[in-house]
């Protein structure tokens, strides 16, 4: 997500949401109209043309401020919004003379006429600017609280985003103090992965990276872990059907890797093998994590936390279209990451003003 998508304050019109919200008020309005006392027969034939018209002059405002929108968050909230009322204003009355203009000009006679002819315009101006005016605010207030929920959701994800460096960390450090004595050709060289590894990460700035990075913070963890496991550590991997340019959050991955080796194979006396696989699926991506488990298991604390925090981070960056699922049994436990085809907007946005 871009700061420019952070600080925008107006809702996306273009949006399925947003585009049924204004809809159903249409339609409320147009049942209002039809149903108001004095009006000329509630008949299904006069609902469907009033329908008809209020639909399109919503969908026409819409469509308006949704190609308006970029320069209205520029300005403040309380200009744009007047900005936004105005212009719905202005749309509905040249909409509605253009409508009473074909009306008279095909003699349908469905703007009234007489005096109701010439209330029509007027009318629709003043309806626009009530109902458009509380329209307005209360996508505003929606906006606003949204923005809130993302707030909450970012701060939340960094801490336990934070939680999760200083483990890894903890766990590298111990692992090249025990080989500086007697491997120090070996420390040295995992001293250098680490480095590698802590340069990408805190480098990135809380930035988005690329899942072919992340799978190479993957491979100096993993050297490094080889270095204080040897045999005991075996490693299966087929991920060459991954897009290595495809957007993604640092440390998304690498934590799952480590979480299976430090409860599955390390705990094991002959070890055991890390499986990693990444395959295409038909609407997405899928990254298989897994590790065999010890017939009875060693209670080592931060499994069940470790997974919920990875699921916590992809919800908030990807929302519904991702997940991770844990499938424990046969004497083995997977975790699966599965990630939509295209990264959210936002991410793709990112990344390419990281390549610019």
């Amino acid at each position: 997500m871009s700061d420019a998508d952070d600080h925008r304050w107006l809702p996306p019109f273009c949006s399925l949401p947003t585009l049924f919200a204004v809809m159903l008020v249409a339609e409320l309005v147009a049942l209002i109209v039809v149903l108001a006392p004095g009006a000329d027969g509630a008949t299904l034939m006069r609902l469907g043309i009033v329908s008809v018209y209020l639909q399109w002059l919503g969908l026409l405002n819409a469509v308006v401020l949704c190609s308006l929108r970029g320069a209205l968050d520029r300005l403040t909230p309380r200009s744009g919004l007047l900005i936004a009322w105005l212009v719905m204003i202005g749309v509905t009355t040249l909409a509605a003379l253009l409508i009473q203009t074909m009306d008279r000009a095909l003699g349908l006679g469905l703007t009234g006429s007489g005096v109701a002819a010439a209330r029509f315009v007027p009318a629709n101006a003043v309806l626009c600017a009530l109902i458009g005016a509380a329209l307005l605010r209360y996508l505003f207030v929606i906006e606003r609280w949204r923005e809130r929920v993302r707030a909450a959701s970012k701060a939340q994800v960094d801490a336990l985003q934070a939680r999760i460096r200083p483990h890894f960390l903890f766990n590298s450090m111990n692992t090249i103090a025990s080989l500086i004595r007697t491997r120090p050709a070996d420390a040295e060289r995992a001293v250098e992965d680490l480095s590698d590894l802590f340069r990408a990460a805190l480098g990135a700035n809380g930035a988005h990276g690329t899942l072919g990075e992340e799978l190479e913070r993957v491979d100096h963890y993993l050297r490094i872990e080889s270095l204080r496991l040897g045999p005991r550590l075996a490693i299966r991997r087929d991920l060459d059907a991954l897009p290595r340019d495809f957007a993604l959050p640092p440390l998304l991955l690498q934590p799952l890797v480590e979480n299976a080796i430090y409860h599955g194979i390390e705990p094991l006396p002959d070890g055991g093998t890390l499986d990693l696989t990444g395959r295409r699926l038909d609407d997405g991506w899928e990254i298989a994590i897994g590790n065999p488990c010890p017939a009875r298991p060693v209670r080592r604390g931060g499994n069940g936390h470790a997974i919920d925090n990875i699921r916590a981070r992809i919800g908030y960056h990807f929302g519904d279209r991702a997940a991770l699922i844990a499938e424990p049994g046969d004497g083995r436990f997977r975790v699966i990451v599965r990630l939509p085809l295209e990264p959210p907007d936002g991410h793709a946005r990112a990344m390419s003003a990281r390549a610019r």
